[in-house]
């Protein structure tokens, strides 16, 4: 299954691990996007930062 994953608040401000965890999904600006592959790895990632991110299942 595939998700996008969409910045929408900045990284400062909040810890050094989640600007890196941000930075390793691929987003470093608001409203960049990026699409992934649901992967338990992928969904950790997602969780430790769910309040900088909206995420939406691409059929």
């Amino acid at each position: 299954m595939k998700i996008k994953v969409t910045q929408i608040k900045s990284g400062i401000g909040h810890s050094l691990r989640q600007k890196e965890i941000l930075a390793t999904l691929g987003l470093h600006k608001i409203s960049q996007y990026r699409e992934h592959e649901l992967t338990p790895q992928i969904e950790g990632m997602i969780k430790k930062v769910s309040h900088l991110v909206k995420v939406e299942i691409i059929k």
